[in-house]
């Protein structure tokens, strides 16, 4: 029992947990947000294009969030929001479309659109509100997530960032 008891006070301290950051994504985090994408069932179609003007979370050196948004003239598409499963219910999905959003507003976004089979609930909670298909600007309905990434069974949402 010492010899436990001496290791442990040995032991150096514990590291102070890191705060996850978050921060513009780059060309190079493509494979692993489409890793967690994969792993959530999301569709990959189109998401590293997307991260052009998205963000990602960091914890330590892993990546274990991300968001982004396609834009379309004065509206956008916000798509590709995941959360890896050990850091979800933290707040990181709020922090992160907050920080697309506010990438989109200053290029000049004014309505942003997703579509969701999964997160149905969770979106109202940050202001988007269930719109019809129809009612999406033509260039974000013809987007790769209207068209081919999510069926047709996903629902609308829409929140004006104006």
């Amino acid at each position: 029992m010492r010899i436990e008891r001496a290791r442990a006070a040995d032991a150096p301290a514990v590291e102070a947990e890191r705060p996850v950051r978050i921060e513009r994504a780059r060309a190079a985090d493509a494979p692993a947000v489409e890793a967690l994408l994969t792993a959530a069932g999301l569709p990959v179609e189109g998401a590293a294009a997307a991260l052009a003007a998205g963000v990602v979370a960091r914890d330590g050196a892993a990546l274990v969030g991300a968001a982004a948004v396609e834009r379309f003239d004065d509206a956008g598409l916000l798509r590709s929001v995941v959360v890896a499963p050990d850091h979800r219910g933290s707040g990181l999905g709020r922090r992160l479309v907050e920080a697309a959003e506010a990438i989109a507003r200053d290029e000049g976004v004014r309505d942003l659109y997703l579509v969701t089979e999964t997160a149905i609930d969770w979106f109202p909670r940050l202001g988007y509100t269930p719109v019809a298909r129809d009612e999406a600007v033509p260039s974000v309905g013809a987007s790769i997530e209207f068209t081919m990434a999510c069926s047709v069974t996903g629902v609308v949402m829409r929140r004006s960032l104006a």
